[in-house]
């Protein structure tokens, strides 16, 4: 498995957005509070973070074969992640900017687009921050990162400014499949109009929550009109599952289908997604082995499988054990909540 390579390209330009939010009514316009307890307090895994957040919502627009809806928050804490190691990224800024990609003849999320932010005031450049794939436990998988409006020290200007949202075009290193083959490989770029005013900084609220830093996630938002990153039920995955076993709160949906290319006899794959609702977990290095031999698994997008990690193998043997191995995991940046989750993923064994 080449880990370096993975490594590369995920971190290579890709901007994007973090934002851990949810609309709430009953809450007040205060800043959101990221720290809940300290890491020895908390339990491995998933947890539920602090606080639910309202967030403003300013729009969806066409880039090439993409929609993009653009929203923004109040500034958050992240975790970056380079191999298993992570670092913290501090609140700073005006807004969270988050960014959400899809597909807009299936509905479907597409991650590892990579995207770049820049915001502009009456023509002049404003910010340019970097942009973060990301993971958070109200929208799943997005893009986002913290900007700011004005100069260090100084208040932002109240009224319109424009955000230009480039999408970069899925690399190589992810195979399209069935009717997403020769898709969005393509730099696509789309500029969205936005207030930044008191009524829009009214609707940005934060509530505490009760059960903060128990094992479990918050509900994942629901936004009109905007897909939601999860990835197919078990149920209806093609083929046969042969089981869904948790490493490190990943689920790692095991199982095989009809061969899809030339090379095999049978199409192995696994579906990862979060442990409470089934957010997908993209941008891994995942192999297994069976016997004395591994075999690679390839990051694909495909319409009916989603987002996954797939190989063509010869056919496989009932009673035959096939151990998941995690090389690399999600090189996603992870909002409060899931910082502790999908990073010392240990192997796991499923049975045919």
């Amino acid at each position: 498995m080449d880990r370096r390579r993975l490594l590369q390209t995920v971190a290579a330009g890709t901007a994007v957005l973090a934002g851990c939010s949810n609309t709430s009514t009953e809450s007040t316009a205060t800043p959101a509070s990221t720290q809940t307890g300290t890491d020895t307090s908390l339990p491995g895994g998933i947890y539920v973070q602090s606080f639910r957040e309202s967030m403003s919502m300013q729009g969806v627009t066409a880039a090439g074969p993409y929609e993009v809806a653009f929203m923004y928050t109040s500034p958050h804490v992240f975790w970056n992640m380079t191999g298993r190691d992570r670092s913290r990224t501090p609140r700073s800024g005006d807004i969270h900017a988050m960014a959400v990609v899809w597909d807009r003849d299936t509905g479907r999320i597409v991650p590892e687009t990579g995207l770049s932010l820049t915001v502009r005031r009456d023509g002049e450049l404003v910010s340019e921050e970097v942009i973060y794939p990301m993971l958070s436990q109200t929208m799943g998988y997005h893009y986002g990162g913290n900007f700011s409006l004005a100069d260090s020290g100084e208040t932002p200007t109240d009224g319109e400014y424009t955000a230009r949202i480039s999408v970069g075009g899925v690399p190589d290193g992810v195979e399209l499949t069935g009717s997403y083959a020769g898709r969005f490989r393509e730099p696509a770029t789309a500029d969205l109009d936005f207030s930044f005013t008191e009524t829009d900084r009214d609707e940005v609220r934060s509530e505490s929550i009760d059960q903060a830093g128990q094992p479990g996630a918050l509900r994942p938002m629901q936004m009109e009109g905007v897909p939601q990153a999860t990835a197919p039920a078990v149920d209806a995955l093609p083929g046969t599952v042969f089981g869904t076993p948790n490493s490190d709160d990943a689920i790692l949906a095991t199982g095989a289908a009809p061969a899809r290319a030339d090379g095999g006899d049978t199409y192995l794959y696994v579906s990862a997604r979060t442990r409470y609702h089934g957010m997908v977990l993209p941008a891994m290095a995942l192999s297994v082995e069976r016997g004395g031999e591994t075999v690679e698994l390839t990051r694909t997008l495909d319409p009916e499988l989603g987002y996954h990690y797939g190989a063509s193998v010869p056919a496989l043997d009932s009673g035959e054990q096939l151990r998941v191995v995690t090389d690399v995991p999600p090189q996603t940046a992870r909002h409060e909540g899931y910082e502790r989750a999908f990073r010392q993923m240990s192997p796991v064994t499923v049975t045919v």
